[in-house]
């Protein structure tokens, strides 16, 4: 059974404004996300959960490497529903972790 992905408003905005080869990137992780759940594997640089919260269950890779780094920040929202929530989409520097 599939996940589904779903953007908050401002990561879709983000993912907009992102080159096209950086959204090409994003698209191909958003597909493994939705094959294979939350945990896209190791061929994503640098993927890891993020500390949090207790009940919380964040992750992030990077997209791109280099000047700027672009990374993606996803949340699973419901295991049993299998719903992920991209809440950031953007450049390193400015990632909320």
């Amino acid at each position: 059974m599939k996940w589904t992905v779903e953007f908050t408003k401002n990561a879709a905005k983000q993912a907009n404004k992102l080159d096209d080869s950086v959204k090409a990137v994003l698209l191909l992780l958003v597909t493994d996300l939705e094959n294979g759940g939350p945990a896209p594997g190791k061929q994503w640089p640098n993927y890891s959960k993020l500390k949090g919260k207790k009940n919380q269950d964040k992750r992030h890779c990077h997209l791109i490497k280099g000047k700027p780094t672009y990374v993606c920040c996803w949340e699973v929202v419901n295991k049993r529903v299998r719903i992920i929530e991209v809440y950031y989409v953007g450049t390193h520097e400015k990632a909320p972790y």
